[in-house]
């Protein structure tokens, strides 16, 4: 029996189980997708928010401003890409200004440091800032990651710990037992003492199994977005309109830890839970919007359009608590924006302040909680690259072009803990596809290589889950 099963193997889901693996616990992590972060931790904005923007005294406010604080710290330790850049805020005109105090009387409560500039000092930092903005509140210790291989990162150290990770594995029901719950997938049933809901957009259907009337319904909001290429140049910072109740966070300009730039994104609520393609009429909205603070939008630089669902809940609060009617059960629901900034604090919340009220958590002194970095070829000196290339010399055949991965750096993600095991699972993890590209020339070597490295067929190889095969038979003449 493990002592906690956590239903869903997002960016929460997994930092959860990594939080866990320090203390002396049986952790099972369950997902229904074919690999880790899969949904909306795959389609966002990778900002880290430092809290100014949720309103006092909520869930929301209180975890987003102690995740922020952890994350640099926690990315250092796994390993990760952590890139401080700042976020103005770009007010338009008296109205807007005003609602900048509102901003900032906020961050003086929660120590959040940040700077005024006149729309003219801006300008001077950000030479695509658009001449209608006549203030800016600059956030300037707002940071970005790349947020997937944040998740992979915390689910290998997890696993690494003992923690086991179950792909493949929707809970398609729920038992409680005397001294636990019973949770059923398709392949096998696990007994846990307790079990923590993440399950993103399907929070609310996973709730409704131990519970008729959890209190709250998941609605996706989608969320479309362009990907510019590295070499638009056209921001430095993160752009934000003022926000507002209607809109939220609006359209922004964000600069990734990779150097390319997302514009985006629109808000539009779905009916459907795995509506996460791109619309002609999402993509107009973004592109109208982004005109309100920029200027030169090089969009015809753009590389790849995207979505992604936020789950949007009943409740305009994060939802972190123990079930009503469910003892032991947790849910960690309706974590829309400031999500992936907050995972830290939700983490550290659920597992102190939730869990050790059922089961005592006590440090394994075995643990590791940190992860040697994957190698990165093209960050390497050219002394580092000849000598790595001496000792391995796949890491001297370039595959993807555009983001100059080596054979090397694919296989090493394969075989990884938690490692790849499909087209989409690699490009996760060491980028072949990101490029210009979008693995136009990579993608067959890239196939290969899984084949090779798994040791089936190529027509078994998948682009993502398991029905997504990209060869349908051999055709030799």
């Amino acid at each position: 029996m493990y002592d906690v099963l956590i239903i869903g193997a997002g960016i929460t889901g997994t930092m959860l189980a990594y939080e866990l693996s320090q203390y002396q616990l049986r952790i099972a992590l369950i997902e229904k997708e074919n690999d880790i972060a899969d949904g909306a931790t795959m389609a966002n904005s990778a900002i880290v928010h430092t809290g100014y923007d949720p309103k006092d005294e909520t869930m929301k406010a209180k975890m987003n401003v102690e995740g922020a604080r952890r994350y640099e710290k926690l990315c250092r330790d796994l390993g990760c890409k952590y890139k401080t850049v700042g976020a103005f805020i770009a007010a338009c005109g008296e109205e807007e200004e005003a609602q900048l105090d509102i901003l900032a009387g906020r961050a003086d409560r929660r120590d959040i440091p940040y700077r005024w500039l006149s729309g003219d000092e801006a300008r001077a930092e950000e030479k695509n800032l658009s001449d209608n903005v006549t203030k800016v509140l600059d956030f300037y210790t707002t940071a970005v990651i790349y947020p997937w291989e944040v998740a992979c990162a915390c689910a290998e150290t997890a696993v690494n710990n003992g923690a086991k990770l179950y792909l493949n594995s929707p809970c398609t029901g729920i038992e409680k037992t005397d001294g636990g719950y019973i949770v059923h997938t398709p392949e096998q049933d696990l007994l846990a003492k307790t079990v923590v809901n993440a399950a993103g957009v399907y929070a609310d259907q996973i709730a409704k199994m131990v519970n008729e009337d959890p209190g709250f319904a998941i609605t996706p909001r989608r969320g479309e977005y362009y990907v510019l290429d590295q070499d638009a140049d056209f921001v430095n910072h993160i752009i934000f309109p003022v926000p507002s109740e209607a809109k939220g966070k609006g359209v922004l300009a964000v600069p990734t830890v990779y150097g390319n730039t997302l514009i985006g994104p629109n808000s539009d609520y779905v009916d459907d839970k795995d509506d996460n393609g791109t619309s002609f009429d999402g993509l107009a909205y973004v592109r109208a919007n982004i005109s309100k603070t920029m200027k030169n939008v090089p969009l015809n630089r753009s590389i790849r359009t995207f979505s992604g669902l936020r789950p949007t809940s009943s409740d305009p609060d994060f939802i972190i608590r123990e079930d009503d009617e469910a003892e032991g059960f947790f849910h960690i629901a309706s974590i829309e924006s400031p999500g992936l900034a907050s995972a830290p604090g939700i983490a550290a919340y659920v597992a102190e302040e939730l869990i050790a009220k059922r089961i005592p958590l006590i440090k394994d002194p075995e643990a590791v909680m940190t992860r040697e970095a994957p190698v990165v070829l093209s960050e390497l000196s050219e002394e580092e690259r000849s000598e790595l290339i001496r000792k391995n010399p796949l890491y001297g055949r370039i595959i993807c072009r555009c983001e100059q991965v080596s054979e090397g750096e694919i296989v090493d993600c394969i075989h990884r803990t938690c490692g790849a095991a499909t087209v989409k699972g690699v490009k996760k993890r060491v980028r072949p596809g990101m490029g210009r590209c979008q693995g136009g020339f990579c993608e067959p070597l890239v196939l290969g290589i899984l084949s090779r490295e798994l040791g089936i067929p190529m027509t078994e190889v998948v682009l993502d889950s398991l029905k997504s095969r990209i060869l349908e038979s051999e055709n030799r003449s």
